[in-house]
């Protein structure tokens, strides 16, 4: 079968000699022209978008919480296509520069464009080897404007975003989203743990962020990451953790956690 749409010829309904329509090829042909296959190849403008229009291979929630010590994120290693749980090994926190990680939820593809455009901004500010090193919120600050750019440009990046970090004793943690919407807050979660995990996290760590233990806050991430996995159809039992403190970005290998199906068996209704 021949792949390419240019050969397949115009509709019925159609003039034959007339290429005006944008229903096969996005943006209209000059009608006084019969491009070519290879005018059609030369000139990409007459191809189809290859801008995201939707997500299609995504990731889950990331979920981010402010420690005594620092900031920590976790993330599952999933990238569903659709429903089916295709890519189970994919590492959704990321470091930038020395002090900083961002975690992404949404079109993965999206976010391997966004982590080129920052490992850009981050090589360019080594070269430029003035002593000054990007804070995290600067970079936070750099992704939401990118993000709302995109946005204006009808072009979005479909991703939601959070970014933690710690430099100079201070601790960060924000959110930013496909529509360039920022905050920052103790407590952070995308995807289903805004709805699963933030009432988790704002119980266990609003009002103590000063008084949490690296060892407790790991606990509240295990927890959260346990009732996602209960509860969320495109999460995976295997994650990881990015610790971010004094010592600079640790980020963990994937580990998953020990869970309970016996509940199970007392279900009833739904086709149970």
């Amino acid at each position: 079968m021949d792949q390419f749409p240019g050969n397949w010829g115009n509709p019925r309904s159609r003039d034959e000699t007339v290429f005006t329509s944008t229903d096969w090829f996005p943006g209209a042909l000059p009608a006084q022209t019969n491009p070519s296959v290879h005018t059609l190849h030369a000139n990409p403008a007459f191809g189809p978008k290859t801008m995201t229009q939707q997500p299609i291979v995504t990731g889950t929630s990331v979920i981010g919480l402010v420690y005594k010590d620092g900031v920590m994120l976790a993330a599952d290693n999933l990238a569903s296509y659709g429903s089916l749980a295709r890519f189970r090994d994919v590492e959704r926190l990321i470091p930038v520069g020395n002090n900083t990680v961002v975690g992404a939820s949404g079109d993965i593809s999206d976010f391997q464009y966004l982590k080129h455009t920052l490992d850009s901004v981050i090589t360019k500010e080594y070269y430029t080897d003035d002593g000054h090193t990007l804070s995290p919120p600067q970079i936070y600050e750099y992704i939401s404007r990118l993000m709302y750019a995109r946005r204006s440009k009808f072009d979005p990046l479909w991703n939601s975003l959070v970014v933690g970090g710690f430099k100079d004793g201070k601790k960060f943690l924000g959110f930013v989203d496909l529509q360039g919407t920022t905050y920052q807050s103790s407590t952070i979660a995308t995807g289903f743990g805004a709805y699963l995990a933030v009432p988790i996290l704002r119980k266990s760590v609003e009002g103590r962020e000063d008084l949490l233990t690296e060892e407790e806050a790991s606990k509240i991430l295990d927890e959260c990451m346990r009732v996602l996995y209960y509860r969320d159809a495109r999460s995976l039992n295997k994650f990881q953790k990015a610790k971010i403190d004094a010592n600079g970005v640790t980020i963990s290998e994937p580990m998953s956690l020990p869970t309970e199906w016996s509940f199970a068996e007392g279900i009833r209704g739904y086709g149970a």
